[in-house]
């Protein structure tokens, strides 16, 4: 009769914890860790495209120091913060990178616009290409961004939810920061780039 006993609540903790959601917490952690990697991938392909796009820009519009030194100061800003998976943990954190890539996003948006006033800068091939590619880039960061954010919340939906909820107290799991911006919409439109010259 005791072995009966032992057995069946054997049976009864194997079976309670198949669904205690312990491994859709794994899997939901390491889809956030691969979305955030890509959200970091993109980011640092526009940071690595501004200093050649500054030095371009320089050479035709040098008097526009204000602007290139903002775009400079912005990159400089993203390249120093420390990023790590587990920054998206940290509220704070992530709110401060968010802080330091909208402030990039509108460098970068002032330099373009800037870029509009020089006929010669515009025709640069240099220049147009560099264009071409942080177009590029700016979608790439939406699309990154977006999986990143459906991919949180697919998590936190699992963090909220009873019993999983249960499972995530007792192992740690708190929900994990999203991207909220104020002007989210401006900030996830790719700047608008044209090679026309005005007359």
């Amino acid at each position: 009769m005791k072995n009966l006993m032992l057995r069946i609540s054997a049976l009864l903790l194997i079976l309670s914890l198949t669904g205690c959601g312990y491994n859709t917490f794994q899997s939901l952690d390491e889809e956030a860790k691969a979305s955030w990697s890509e959200v970091l991938n993109q980011y640092q392909r526009r940071a690595d495209l501004v200093p050649n796009l500054v030095n371009v820009v320089k050479g035709y519009a040098a008097h526009e120091e204000k602007v290139l030194t903002d775009v400079a100061d912005a990159r400089s800003k993203v390249g120093s913060m420390q990023v790590t998976p587990e920054l998206i943990n940290d509220p704070e954190a992530f709110a401060k990178f968010q802080a330091a890539q909208g402030q990039l996003t509108s460098a970068l948006s002032r330099l373009l616009v800037v870029s509009e006033n020089y006929p010669n800068l515009k025709a640069d091939q240099g220049f147009r290409d560099l264009q071409a590619q942080l177009e590029g880039t700016e979608n790439r960061i939406t699309v990154a961004r977006n999986r990143y954010i459906e991919t949180i919340k697919n998590y936190n939906v699992a963090v909220r939810s009873f019993p999983q909820n249960l499972t995530a107290m007792m192992f740690g799991y708190t929900t994990k920061a999203s991207f909220t911006v104020e002007n989210e919409k401006a900030i996830s439109t790719a700047p608008t780039v044209s090679f026309e010259d005005k007359k």
